[in-house]
């Protein structure tokens, strides 16, 4: 075979050639590229690293600032409720004072009312008694033919107001 015999003629100087594109490749990619490479890696991670260590220390600040905002935000709250109380408090006591007042004002009309009733109440009894008397006045004597003093028919009209 022809081609075999071509191979072994040509084999030493194949493998010389294939140490030498490889042993170039070698030292060009792996001495040459590869730490350029690899240092950009390095370099890329460092910085990741400090980016993630400034977003972590970024949180752990907001975190802390939220907090002490919630803290401020619920001692605000505590006070404006408060306030809010005491404002209801005297309200409250405004409004009871107002109200006594006011109750003061409507028993003393009750009372004033309830006194003018029973006045009138009283001249009205007096004066269905004093009709009364005269009118048992001139039935006595209409009927009986017989003059009542005023005396007698008012003490009779009494007794019988009495008993009902």
């Amino acid at each position: 075979m022809p081609q075999i015999a071509q191979l072994a003629d040509t084999w030493s100087s194949q493998v010389f050639w294939l140490l030498v594109f490889f042993g170039i490749t070698f030292f060009v990619i792996g001495k040459g590229m590869v730490p350029k490479v690899m240092d950009t890696v390095a370099s890329r991670d460092g910085q990741i690293a400090a980016d993630l260590a400034a977003a972590k220390a970024a949180r752990d600040a907001a975190d802390e600032q939220e907090e002490a905002w919630r803290v401020k935000e619920n001692e605000n709250r505590a006070a404006a409720q408060a306030i809010v109380a005491k404002a209801k408090e005297e309200g409250a006591k405004k409004s009871e004072t107002k109200l006594k007042a006011a109750q003061t004002r409507i028993d003393k009309k009750l009372a004033d009312a309830e006194a003018r009733i029973a006045e009138a109440r009283t001249a009205a009894l007096a004066e269905v008694e004093a009709v009364a008397v005269e009118a048992a006045q001139d039935i006595v004597k209409t009927l009986a033919g017989v003059k009542v003093t005023k005396p007698v028919a008012t003490k009779a009209v009494k007794e019988q107001m009495a008993h009902g």
